[in-house]
């Protein structure tokens, strides 16, 4: 801009001004500025733009998988809001290994955003702590540990209680649970809640029953064996996630059990049978997540309520209604 300033014979301040479209800039001065910046072929470096206190105006957004339905719509949300607000989206998929969640953060942190949303992996967010005493960061779909931060989270133990209830309210007994890792704190807690529900309607949890790694197609055909195959099959399943219920895709039309899914997920209602969900409203956390982040930019001491657990909301379609007798056949 220097340069072009020199080219123009008009001040630095004036070319930034034209830059940025200030209507007070005389005509014929404009226009000399406009053909030095032809003439030298300038163009804006924007992620060079910064705030008053140096940071990029770029909101980074970490989540375990762009290809989950359910943060993909978080994505796309944030992205459209922050847009709005002229700031930009960096988007990181960190994966499930805790290791590489650190390594990723730290190096996009490392650029001076002006914020971070991120869906944890690990268990120990104690890493962050320097990070958090210079940029605003918010927690979504699981909370941090070791670390005071904000936090929007669904109530995945009282939406696994929920999606078993309503299936023994169908008349099941034999329920299964279709899960991706005992590992991962939202599924450990929509098990609990899975559990909760079977021991308060007088039903046990059968461990032959409780099927693990069903994120992938095989793994959830392995798994639909596997419960196919035992004394007592079961006549229902609780999908503990979108990514378990798609991964069910193949095998829908002839699997023979009632499913309900904790999270939608497109097409799910033109399945045949349409899916009963649980729907967790992703856009509307990746908003709440949004906003808050902002306003900790704008007003960084403002006290807030660290903690917030969205309810999710059952969406009763066809697939929890086929018959308590479908698995015995």
């Amino acid at each position: 801009m220097r340069d072009v300033a020199a080219v123009a014979r008009v001040s630095y301040k004036t070319v930034s001004r034209v830059h940025n479209n200030d209507p007070n800039v005389a005509e014929a001065t404009r226009k000399r500025v406009q053909d030095a910046l032809d003439q030298l072929g300038y163009l804006p470096n924007t992620l060079a733009t910064t705030f008053r206190d140096g940071r990029s105006p770029v909101i980074v957004v970490a989540v375990p998988d762009l290809g989950d339905p359910y943060f993909s719509a978080i994505v796309r949300r944030v992205d459209h809001l922050a847009a709005a607000q002229e700031m930009l989206t960096v988007v990181a998929g960190i994966g499930e290994n805790p290791a590489n969640e650190r390594v990723r953060i730290e190096a996009l942190l490392s650029r001076r955003v002006s914020g971070l949303i991120v869906a944890p992996v690990g268990d120990d967010q104690s890493y962050l702590l320097p990070w958090a005493r210079q940029t605003p960061m918010v927690f979504i779909d699981r909370r941090p540990s070791h670390l005071a931060a904000d936090s929007f989270t669904t109530d995945d133990d009282g939406g696994g209680y929920e999606v078993t209830t309503h299936l023994v309210g169908h008349g099941h007994r034999d329920i299964a649970f279709l899960g991706d890792s005992p590992q991962v704190p939202t599924s450990a807690d929509r098990f609990a809640g899975y559990a909760r529900a079977l021991a308060r309607a007088g039903l046990p949890v059968r461990p032959e029953l409780v099927a693990w790694d069903g994120a992938t197609r095989s793994g959830a055909a392995a798994a639909i064996k596997r419960l196919r195959d035992a004394a007592d099959p079961p006549t229902a399943i609780f999908s503990s996630n979108a990514r378990c219920t798609i991964a069910l895709a193949p095998l829908w039309h002839d699997l023979g059990m009632a499913v309900v899914s904790f999270g939608d997920f497109p097409m799910s209602d033109v399945l045949v049978p349409s899916v009963t969900v649980l729907d967790q409203d992703p856009a509307r956390l990746g908003e709440l997540a949004l906003a808050r982040l902002l306003d900790r930019i704008a007003h960084p001491t403002r006290r807030y309520r660290r903690r917030e657990v969205l309810p999710a909301t059952l969406v009763e379609r066809d697939s929890c209604r086929r018959p308590a007798s479908a698995g015995r056949a």
